[in-house]
């Protein structure tokens, strides 16, 4: 029998205690096989750190889902899941170009819009902007996947960091999905909490194993389904009417991955270099060489990360415009003031 609170409650124990579990086996395996992020290559970390957490994450997270979840209401959404896993397993053994991996995303979102009917097809007034084209719906889906997917992706840059802010991110989109009573988003967000919370045992600082672009790609995956699904339906409950203010909540839990990488993009454009092309240029290399050290640059932006999101509670009431200038506002300040500090550290 279905009983979705219940169900919820299981998904998340599941993802755990599968991911927990499996992690020291994957570990052992790609020590093995010297399957390494070698210094240097991911972050400022020292020795050879296994790689392919991903397939930890991501087995606690099928796994749960298969045995918890109503699987003819997620069946495309796993789909596009296990594409984006093998598109991240076969990058992080053969080094997959830019352009390889970015087919597999847009293929999988592709199959989100026309088979699982997910895509954002309203912005509710942000920019003045309310119903899409279908066309346009279809490519901007295709836009906020892939920006959300690999900001995502360029935040695993310290240990803790990505497993925390997905963590954070995922218990955020969960309680939207509970008070909307929306279960299967619910049970897709807890399971991937339990799954980053067991994989950050093994992830804190020290790191025994990263999660790797199978891992990042596929929590950025995940990430993108829910804050998609908060675009499109807003927070509506009994006593809650915010049906536009879905495109808030989605930058807010997002924020860090998304206004970090905007803000280092256009910064790599001044300068006049490709905005994907490779640096140290992100918020977490800025607060290590400020010597917070692997450990408080992760806490420092966990705290970022969940003060961002106490702080929408007040701009909910706000018109959208003006709340998500003052966020943007407050994030680019708060993420910029390091790198002042690094100057004058330098002098």
């Amino acid at each position: 029998m279905f009983i979705p609170e219940i169900n919820i409650i299981y998904s998340f124990l599941t993802a755990f205690l599968i991911t927990f579990v499996a992690i020291p086996k994957v570990i052992f395996f790609a020590e093995r096989l010297r399957l390494f992020a070698l210094a240097g290559e991911r972050a400022a970390h020292k020795g050879s750190v296994p790689v392919f957490g991903g397939i930890a994450i991501f087995s606690g997270l099928m796994f749960s889902l298969l045995f918890w979840a109503e699987l003819e209401n997620i069946q495309f959404i796993l789909v596009s899941f296990i594409i984006v896993f093998f598109v991240g397993v076969i990058d992080d053994l053969l080094a997959l170009s830019p352009a390889k991996k970015l087919v597999g995303q847009v293929i999988s979102v592709l199959i989100l819009v026309y088979l699982q009917e997910l895509q954002i097809d309203n912005m509710h007034g942000v920019l003045g902007v309310y119903e899409l084209p279908e066309w346009v719906s279809v490519l901007f889906t295709v836009f906020v996947v892939i920006v959300i997917t690999n900001g995502f992706n360029l935040i695993d840059g310290v240990d803790g960091l990505a497993g925390g802010i997905g963590a954070i991110a995922s218990f955020s989109f969960g309680v939207i999905a509970l008070l909307m009573e929306q279960t299967d988003m619910a049970i897709i967000s807890f399971t991937l909490m339990g799954s980053l919370l067991a994989f950050l045992k093994y992830n804190f600082h020290p790191a025994k194993i990263f999660m790797g672009d199978t891992g990042s790609l596929v929590v950025g995956m995940i990430l993108s389904v829910l804050a998609i699904n908060s675009i499109r339906y807003g927070l509506v409950t009994e006593t809650i009417k915010l049906p536009n203010k879905g495109p808030l909540l989605a930058i807010v839990i997002l924020a860090i991955p998304l206004f970090d990488s905007l803000r280092v993009f256009v910064a790599r454009m001044f300068k006049g270099r490709h905005p994907l092309s490779p640096g140290r240029g992100h918020i977490h290399h800025a607060l290590l060489r400020l010597d917070f050290g692997h450990k408080y640059t992760s806490l420092t932006l966990y705290a970022f990360a969940i003060s961002l999101v106490f702080l929408s509670y007040f701009l909910l009431e706000l018109n959208i415009h003006i709340s998500i200038a003052i966020l943007a506002m407050i994030s680019f300040i708060l993420l910029i003031i390091p790198f002042y500090m690094t100057k004058n550290k330098s002098n």
